[in-house]
């Protein structure tokens, strides 16, 4: 009897980590590459399972960040593991919006779906498979950049934070969220309270900090560059343009029919269904 007690208490020990392992923090505990190969599994059924509504990503997230960007006539912004593209395509639905997007993710089959889902807003919108760790863009390129429901999964949550500053213009705008509700305390390591979230913005020098709930498990928020967005503006260039090559960081790439090229070290990155292919220099 004190057998099978035993049998079924270790039975439910492992059936309680394998669910905290893989459905609360989707494996975040096992590595980048287990959280990259869950997200792609799931890359087709993605939105249906969180079921987004384009009324409410209008109203919580396009709206509210093109507000902040009102003086900006065609903003440049870039979302951070954009997953199936719920940002970019929540801005393009917007009659108004008249900027560009660089979308980036680690999660091919989830770059795709946003592909097929922002098809007819392809002039404006370039995707990159490549992670957040180290952004492959000058300092100061963007008017916005963005993260959602992404940091805790990152394997550095700080270095990306300071990442997403550095590429952020002065007077630009900042939108992440944090993770709140009682799944947070099970996100060890990996979660920030609200006074900790707003510590570590400040700290990095950004100012006009809010926090806004918005779901259950997030907390939206915003925070802004110090400085003057309409400040020595320069035309905004291509996209791909603005890509700095990640084998030597020391060039911007070069568009060519079917690839980025670096005209300093050669590397060049293949152009895969409209994704460019970041982590396959050849």
């Amino acid at each position: 009897m004190l057998l099978w007690a035993l049998i079924g208490l270790g039975v439910l020990v492992l059936a309680l980590l394998g669910y905290w392992l893989f459905h609360i923090t989707e494996g975040v505990y096992l590595g980048p590459s287990v959280v990259t190969l869950l997200y792609d599994w799931s890359a087709p059924r993605y939105d249906a399972i969180k079921g987004f509504s384009n009324a409410d990503e209008s109203w919580f997230l396009a709206r509210p960040l093109l507000k902040r960007l009102a003086a900006v006539p065609q903003p440049l912004v870039l979302d951070v593991a954009t997953g199936t593209g719920r940002l970019p395509c929540a801005l393009l639905r917007e009659a108004h919006f008249r900027g560009q997007i660089v979308a980036l993710d680690l999660a091919h089959r989830m770059l795709k779906q946003a592909v097929l889902k922002s098809e007819r807003y392809a002039d404006h919108i370039l995707f990159l498979h490549q992670d957040a760790t180290l952004l492959p863009f000058p300092d100061a390129a963007f008017d916005a950049v963005t993260c959602l429901e992404a940091l805790e999964f990152l394997p550095h949550a700080r270095r990306t934070l300071r990442e997403m500053t550095r590429v952020l213009r002065p007077g630009g705008v900042l939108l992440t969220t944090n993770r709140c509700g009682w799944e947070a305390r099970l996100f060890f390591g990996r979660s920030f309270t609200r006074p900790q979230m707003i510590s570590l913005l400040k700290g990095m020098g950004l100012g006009g900090i809010t926090v806004q709930s918005w779901q259950q498990l997030y907390d939206l928020v915003w925070a802004r560059k110090p400085g003057d967005l309409l400040r020595d503006r320069q035309p905004t260039p291509e996209l791909s343009a603005l890509v700095r090559c990640p084998q030597c960081q020391s060039a911007t790439l070069h568009s060519e029919a079917v690839a980025l090229c670096c005209p300093n070290c050669g590397a060049i990155y293949p152009i895969e269904e409209c994704i460019v292919a970041l982590t396959k220099a050849t």
